[in-house]
C-alpha cells in the first residue's frame, strides 16, 4: 500500500494530500471535501507513510496494516470508526494479533479505521502487488519476450558435413623377383654324376 503524499494535520479533521510546496508552507487538499489550504511548519504534520502501529515485536507500518485490511475486505470499506471499541479491537486483532494493547490507545484504533475509510472514499488507496505476483509477472514477460525473439530470429543454417575424400589405395608393391639358380648344362651334370660314381 502506497501512502506517500498523504498527511494528517493536528487540529484539522480528516486527511490531506500535498499538492504544492512554497517557501514557508505547503498547499494541501482535503480528501474529505476537496478544499485547498496552506499548512505551515508550525503545524503538527504527520505523513501516513511514516506512521507505524506498536506491536510486541517490530512495529508494523500503517501501509502494511491497510494492505491487510484491503485484502480482507476484497477492496471494500471497513468498519466505521463510530462502531463500539469492542468491535474495532476484535477486528484489529484479526489483522494484527500481536499489536501492543498497552501502547495503542482506543483513539488510535478509531483513527486507524476512520483514515482507511477516508482513503477508500477518496480513491486514494494505492494497492501494491505482492512480491510473488510481481516475480511471476516478470518471469512471464521475460518468457514471452524470449519466445518472440525466437520467432523473429532467422533459422540458423546448419553447416554441411564434409564428405570424407575418397583416398586412393596405395599401390601394392610387387614382390621382388626370386633369383633363379643358374642352369647347369647337360654336360656338367653328367660329369658330376660320373665323379660321384668313381668315388664310390
Amino acid at each position: 500500500m502506497d501512502l506517500s503524499g498523504i498527511i494528517s494535520i493536528s487540529g484539522k479533521p480528516g486527511l490531506f494530500k500535498v499538492v504544492a510546496q512554497a517557501k514557508n508552507n505547503i498547499i494541501v487538499e482535503s480528501l474529505v471535501d476537496g478544499k485547498r489550504s496552506p499548512a505551515y511548519s508550525t503545524d503538527r504534520i504527520s505523513a501516513l507513510e511514516d506512521i507505524s502501529i506498536y506491536t510486541y515485536e517490530e512495529d508494523k507500518p500503517l501501509a502494511e496494516v491497510y494492505q491487510a485490511i484491503y485484502e480482507k475486505e476484497k477492496g471494500g470499506t471497513v468498519l466505521s470508526h463510530k462502531e463500539s471499541l469492542n468491535k474495532l479491537t476484535k477486528y484489529l486483532l484479526e489483522i494484527l494479533p500481536n499489536y501492543d494493547e498497552d501502547r495503542v490507545y482506543s483513539s488510535d484504533i478509531k483513527k486507524l479505521f476512520q483514515w482507511y475509510n477516508i482513503l477508500h472514499k477518496a480513491d486514494a488507496l494505492k494497492v501494491e502487488e505482492k512480491e510473488e505476483e510481481k516475480t511471476t509477472a516478470k518471469k512471464d514477460t521475460k518468457k514471452d519476450s524470449e519466445e518472440k525473439e525466437t520467432k523473429k530470429a532467422p533459422a540458423k543454417k546448419t553447416a554441411a558435413k564434409k564428405k570424407p575424400t575418397d583416398k586412393k589405395p596405395a599401390p601394392k608393391k610387387k614382390p621382388a623377383a626370386k633369383k633363379s639358380a643358374p642352369k647347369t648344362s647337360g654336360k656338367q651334370s653328367a660329369n658330376t654324376k660320373q665323379t660321384a660314381t668313381k668315388k664310390k
